[in-house]
């Protein structure tokens, strides 16, 4: 019901306490708000929703044909993908089904697609096709020489990540979930049968906890006497290629996977950029989000290969994530019986796909422990603000500008963003606190100049937003 940002947190005792405002932890807020008379609290340590590995990934919305079979992640990439893509549509989330094709570049790899195109089946995916070179060329013709064929997974989208986790905590916060930002959880303890969080702006207490705190989920783990997992830190960096190189690939370009992840793929993405990535860094640091110069060369010298003529357009971003990994193939979720606890690790890169069916696979682990929910309701929908290109943007709604014509003073002239974006996202249910978050919200200052010519004019209309 609020969002709050500074000040002591409230002394009341909720009935659910979320730590981790992800795309994961959003899910769950949301799906409790679904559960009317349930007092709940979502928990971020940072200043915004999803601004830990949620925004950071490659923004796919999986088909689930390569997870490991009979495995809980297999199910719920299977379950969510379906969900999310109801959901999406329902909520204008840009979503754009291009495929995919898994490119075997090597004898062994070739070999590995008939295992692979098994594995969809066993995963419930009855729709991948294997493609002989000449097939291959002719749906990527700007392939790098040399592919020997491919495993064609016309399932497989494109999604807006940053839309999905804004619509999750906006849906949630509309329906009575308190969201409390600026607060890291710094010691955890059970007293008398209720959870007592304390953070940088005080105490939270809560009679249930979820713990969907990604990168530091082990960590808060220990501090209730679990020693379940360990996350490493993966790091994965990207490069994001400006617009001019969106017609050059058709598909998601994916490489046969190893143990270290789905590695090096091309995407296009729905704001019609083209991204390179990601690297898979095991490392310690879990803040470690730069760049560095040996993971680009290692990108370009992979790009060259899959797409030659990437090379030659204009990088626009450079960006580096951290992915959960643990030492376990499968998620880590796991209710706590006895301890009114469950939690959440070990959710990779197919957690965006996932989220719904996490979500509601988490509320059912709550209520089979004794939480008393009623069922669930329908909530009313939201309609976010769309940021894909393939779908109208708001300076191309004649009808729109007529109703207000500040959807027609265009801003960011790279991204085509107005000024009617701009108040509309520093006046929402969960407002842009920060100029990266007005990025996230409506793609102002993400384009080819990078707020070089716009920032000026953002940064005036942030600070008069934020007044």
């Amino acid at each position: 019901m609020t969002v709050t940002a500074h000040g002591p947190l409230p002394a009341t005792t909720y009935d659910v306490a979320v730590v981790g405002a992800g795309v994961v932890g959003c899910a769950i807020a949301r799906e409790l708000a679904r559960r009317p008379g349930l007092r709940v609290a979502l928990v971020e340590a940072q200043d915004d929703v999803g601004q830990g590995s949620s925004k950071a990934n490659t923004a796919i919305l999986h088909t689930g044909f390569d997870a490991v079979p009979g495995s809980l992640e297999a199910r719920l990439v299977r379950e969510g993908a379906r969900l999310l893509a109801a959901y999406a549509a329902e909520c204008g989330i840009p979503v754009e089904p291009v495929g995919a094709l898994l490119v075997a570049w090597d004898e062994e790899q070739l070999a590995a697609l008939p295992r692979l195109a098994d594995k969809a089946v066993r995963n419930g995916y009855h729709d991948a096709q294997h493609l002989d070179p000449a097939a291959l060329y002719a749906r990527e013709p700007r392939l790098g020489p040399g592919a020997l064929g491919a495993l064609h997974i016309p399932g497989e989208s494109i999604v807006c990540p940053w839309t999905t986790t804004l619509a999750y905590a906006t849906q949630a916060v509309r329906n009575g979930v308190d969201l409390h930002l600026n607060s890291p959880v710094e010691t955890a303890s059970r007293q008398d049968g209720t959870h007592v969080l304390g953070t940088a702006r005080g105490e939270l207490r809560a009679r249930r906890l979820v713990n969907a705190a990604g990168l530091h989920a082990d960590t808060l783990d220990r501090r209730l006497g679990r020693h379940d997992f360990t996350v490493t830190p993966r790091r994965g960096q990207l490069l994001v290629f400006d617009k001019s190189a969106r017609d050059l690939v058709r598909h998601i370009l994916l490489p046969v996977p190893t143990a270290l992840g789905k590695g090096v793929l091309i995407a296009p993405t729905v704001y019609g950029n083209v991204l390179l990535g990601p690297t898979a860094e095991d490392l310690h640091d879990r803040r470690a989000t730069e760049s560095t110069a040996e993971g680009l060369a290692h990108l370009r010298e992979k790009g060259g290969r899959i797409l030659p003529e990437l090379l030659d357009e204009e990088v626009t971003a450079v960006y580096a994530g951290l992915r959960a990994a643990t030492e376990h193939e499968d998620y880590r979720i796991r209710a706590h019986p006895g301890q009114a606890y469950v939690t959440v690790g070990g959710i990779r890169s197919t957690g965006l796909t996932a989220s719904l069916a996490i979500a509601e696979h988490v509320v059912g682990l709550l209520t089979a422990d004794g939480l008393d929910a009623a069922p669930a309701r329908d909530l009313e929908p939201v309609r976010m603000p769309n940021l894909g290109e393939a779908f109208p943007r708001p300076y191309q709604r004649a009808e729109l500008i007529a109703a207000d014509p500040e959807y027609g003073r265009l801003v960011c002239h790279c991204e085509r963003v107005s000024r009617g974006e701009i108040r509309d996202a520093l006046a929402a249910t969960v407002p842009a606190r920060t100029l990266e978050g007005l990025r996230r919200r409506t793609r102002a200052r993400a384009g080819r100049c990078q707020g070089f010519y716009c920032g000026a004019a953002v940064r005036a209309l942030f600070e008069e937003g934020r007044t």
